[in-house]
């Protein structure tokens, strides 16, 4: 029974860290995405016969992106919120697993101790068995 609540406890550990990784990578995504969009907003100009011909229409252009830039960090802060808690369950079941595989050594210990007893009673009683037959 021990051993398979360690074995629970080992795979929630291990899926919390397939989360762990995946919101790591989406952080990573959106830091990407975030510098990719202010390289975008410094390097966006008026080109004399371009689709971007008016300063107005920059601007808009320039407002929508910073405002897609708060919209990523929000997200971004949300995400390490959800890691910050990812990380505290990870603790919490690698306590957990500790603790059962601490029980589980304990027992093998005292099937070991309780192995070595029984041998020991089992030759002590073969030696007394010999020695009464003589």
């Amino acid at each position: 029974m021990i051993n398979k609540l360690y074995n629970l406890k080992k795979n929630q550990t291990d899926q919390m860290l397939i989360l762990k990784s995946q919101i790591d990578s989406k952080i990573d995504q959106i830091n990407t995405e975030i510098l990719l969009t202010k390289n975008s907003i410094t390097s966006a100009t008026v080109q004399k016969n371009g689709a971007i011909a008016d300063f107005v229409i920059l601007t808009m252009h320039k407002d929508t992106m910073k405002l897609h830039i708060k919209k990523l960090e929000k997200e971004k802060i949300k995400l390490e919120e959800e890691l910050k808690k990812i990380v505290e369950e990870i603790i919490q079941l690698q306590k957990q697993a500790e603790q059962f595989k601490y029980i589980l050594e304990e027992q093998k210990i005292e099937a070991r101790a309780l192995a070595l007893k029984i041998e020991q009673e089992t030759t002590e009683e073969f030696i007394q068995s010999k020695y009464i037959r003589r």
